[in-house]
């Protein structure tokens, strides 16, 4: 149904221009895979979401592609590198980041100050002591982050005082920093509001075209809106590939995901 299929040898990565691509990734904890055999590829540029109920492998996924649980089997190239053995801190250095399901922020901390900390975490100078000036290269980087992530409005404000959407804008906003050329969000749409919900739209297409991202979410409705190319894991393994309109309107998908319809 898909052009994205089963990759027969990580020589593929290396010739083609894809963000990123999987091989044959397996997860195991002991005797429980929990993610069996997965191959898939992103193309730079291209917007993307991973689908599946609680339990089907999304997040381990995630953690296999960031290396926070590295694969047990199978390959990982990113832009053409194989980063399937790197640690995480050098995955993060070859501009791969990662929003996760919890909240990450400095609590008592200003949104400019989270900003701050986020660009100077993935840059150089990072451990320097001295207080930047205003017209500082990551002064200046914090400032286009408040805008771009649409937080301008209310910069100074103490991260624990925001609602739960804006929370949620703002680790994006931090995900964007350094220049990220892949970013994987961790469903970005939980426990939001329906005003919420159409303002990460906005944020999530108003990131730049050359920008890819990878997305697991359980509002299909965000999902599907957002991204050109699908995977639903079903059970650690992949169930289908396909566009959007594909897989919503596949009755297998629907038959296990939407209760026969949507």
């Amino acid at each position: 149904m898909a052009t994205i299929s089963t990759i027969s040898a990580p020589a593929r990565a290396l010739a083609s221009n894809d963000a990123l691509t999987l091989t044959h990734v397996t997860r195991a904890f002991g005797a429980l895979r929990a993610v069996d055999d997965v191959s898939l590829r992103v193309a730079a540029g291209q917007k993307y979401a991973v689908l599946g109920s609680n339990g089907a492998g999304k997040t381990t996924l995630f953690n296999a592609i960031t290396g926070d649980f590295p694969p047990t089997a199978g390959s990982i190239h990113f832009f053409g590198e194989d980063i399937t053995a790197l640690p995480p801190h050098e995955r993060i250095r070859k501009g791969l980041r990662r929003t996760y399901q919890s909240s990450l922020l400095f609590r008592e901390l200003s949104v400019r100050d989270n900003l701050f900390l986020a660009v100077r975490g993935v840059g150089s100078g990072r451990f320097g002591l001295r207080r930047a000036s205003p017209r500082h290269a990551s002064c200046v980087a914090t400032e286009e982050l408040l805008e771009r992530a649409r937080l301008s409005h209310i910069a100074d404000e103490l991260v624990a005082n925001l609602a739960h959407g804006q929370q949620r804008q703002l680790e994006i906003g931090m995900a964007l920093a350094g220049a990220p050329r892949l970013i994987l969000f961790d469903e970005p749409a939980a426990g939001l509001s329906p005003a919420e919900r159409r303002e990460l739209v906005a944020l999530l297409t108003s990131l730049p075209g050359h920008m890819s991202f990878v997305l697991i979410e359980h509002d299909l409705d965000i999902a599907l809106r957002v991204v050109e190319r699908v995977t639903v894991m079903h059970n650690g393994s992949v169930l289908k590939h396909g566009t959007p309109a594909e897989i919503e309107s596949d009755p297998q998908v629907q038959a296990i995901y939407m209760g026969g319809q949507h």
